[in-house]
């Protein structure tokens, strides 16, 4: 019997054909390779058996069991990474983003049919506007580096439209290592800050800058607030004046408004552009090569030059705009990451502005303790108290002891924790970046507070233990010099 689009059936099932490893099985059917519609073999199509393993089911299911139990995962333990933030995702907001009704969705769906997802779009956008006083915003980027590229660009095609083209834009050393690298990509000149004395940037360092780049050749300014010390920049208001006078803009680095989210509104500092990681601020995933989401939030001035399309309210519905004749044009496919928008909005709706607040502050609690624990164990970044994270140096311990960062890390994962981002901020010796959220507990901190001593007992004591660490996990300490020379870049059987 032949169904109607050709394929027999008069065929044996597929499981009753020979399968590799399996006694006195024909593997005949596999040796054919496979043919496209035009009837030629494919020239990557295999001719001979793959030669993998045959198990059983649940013998499948353990073995990728056993590999999850080996991660390290926010699920189980503390991973206090700072600056990536890596929160816990409430798994309501995952049930969220699995509802057929937006799973399923076409991205090419007609605006009539799709105005549930549009809706979703719009009130996301309005509610990252008000949470961070700005007028409007774009759910597009794919990511923090992209969002900055569109808010430059945004700002590039604001000043071309005012007949003017200045390249000049000043970043501060304590900013985000992306922002010189956004710079270059829009074709513009990134000109460094250096870090003062206690870590923020003051009005006269950048009245000095602009004074030596001159007012006519200033784009504007790139800064991180709270910036990569874990600082509040106090100043920022003065420093933001300064640039509007010298004909330039402002562009917020908002990766870290996961400590100032419903206490301080960026647009109220003079801010006229920043984006948001919702993977930091909003919960959405975050790590692993899972899409990322940047939305990019702006001023009424930059508001004709915003990515398109834009979604728009016409009284009767809402609606893509594409007609945006001074708009930069696209800069992701379709409208963005929209299961990420899902889970932003599931986790706003949840909180609440009251609760974004409090989530905040919680998040600053947490660092601080940490700060005031271990700024007697440990040489601190700033003597100023910080905000989200915590930024530690292991200048002390390697005088003392030839222990390094890198070593303190290898050794806290024998202690069961993830280690902390190291080595940046760069402007740092042998920084070690912590960041505990605002979803652990004390204990939890307690217990990490208590490994890190731990860890510094031993580097007095026996230094080669840490040196050579980690000793418990599955695999030990790899050379990561010869693995970055040398890589191993496919499977072998000898593996």
């Amino acid at each position: 019997m032949t169904a109607t689009t050709g394929l027999s059936f008069d065929e044996p099932p597929i499981f009753e054909r020979g399968a590799p490893g399996r006694t006195g099985a024909s593997l005949a059917p596999l040796d054919v390779p496979r043919v496209d519609p035009a009837g030629h073999f494919g020239p990557l199509a295999r001719r001979t058996p793959a030669g993998l393993p045959e198990v059983s089911e649940p013998e499948a299911f353990r073995h990728f069991v056993r590999l999850s139990q080996w991660n390290f995962c926010i699920d189980s333990q503390l991973y206090p990474l700072g600056s990536c933030t890596m929160k816990y995702n409430p798994k309501i907001n995952e049930w969220a983003a699995r509802l057929p009704a937006f799973a399923n969705l076409h991205p090419l769906m007609p605006d009539e049919l799709a105005q549930g997802s549009l809706e979703v779009m719009h009130r996301l956008g309005r509610a990252l506007a008000v949470v961070t006083g700005m007028d409007g915003s774009s759910l597009q980027p794919a990511a923090g580096a992209q969002g900055e590229l569109t808010g430059l660009l945004m700002i590039r095609a604001c000043q071309r439209a005012d007949g003017r083209a200045p390249r000049k834009v000043l970043v501060p050393e304590s900013a985000h290592g992306t922002n010189p690298a956004s710079c270059t990509l829009a074709g513009l000149e990134a000109v460094s800050i250096p870090r003062s004395a206690d870590g923020l940037l003051h009005p006269e360092q950048v009245a000095r800058a602009i004074a030596e780049v001159g007012a006519g050749e200033l784009c504007g300014l790139m800064i991180t607030n709270p910036n990569t010390l874990g600082l509040f920049e106090t100043h920022l208001p003065a420093v933001t004046e300064l640039v509007h006078e010298a004909g330039g803009l402002v562009y917020g680095d908002g990766a870290n408004t996961n400590a100032i989210m419903g206490r301080v509104r960026p647009g109220d500092l003079g801010i006229d552009v920043l984006h948001l990681n919702l993977h930091k601020t909003f919960t959405t995933p975050h790590g692993g090569g899972c899409p990322g989401s940047g939305p990019v939030l702006f001023k009424a001035r930059l508001a004709p030059f915003q990515p398109s399309p834009v979604v728009v309210d016409t009284g009767s519905g809402l609606r893509l705009e594409r007609d945006r004749p001074q708009s930069i044009g696209r800069v992701r496919a379709f409208q963005g990451n929209f299961g990420m928008f899902i889970r932003a909005y599931a986790y706003v709706c949840e909180m609440g502005g009251e609760g974004l607040a409090l989530a905040t502050s919680l998040a600053v609690l947490n660092a601080r303790y940490l700060w005031s624990q271990l700024r007697g164990d440990f040489e601190v970044a700033s003597s100023l108290p910080c905000m989200h994270e915590v930024v530690l140096s292991d200048e002390r311990v390697q005088a003392e002891t030839g222990v390094k960062t890198l070593d303190i890390a290898k050794r806290l994962l024998d202690y069961g924790f993830h280690a902390p981002t190291v080595y940046f901020p760069l402007v740092v010796h042998g920084a070690l970046m912590i960041e505990p959220t605002e979803s652990e507990t004390k204990q939890t901190l307690d217990e990490f507070v208590a490994a890190l001593r731990s860890i510094l007992k031993e580097a007095h004591a026996e230094p080669e233990l840490v040196k050579t660490a980690p000793h418990k996990t599955r695999v030990g300490r790899l050379d990561e010099a010869r693995a970055a020379r040398k890589p191993r870049l496919r499977w072998t059987r000898e593996t």
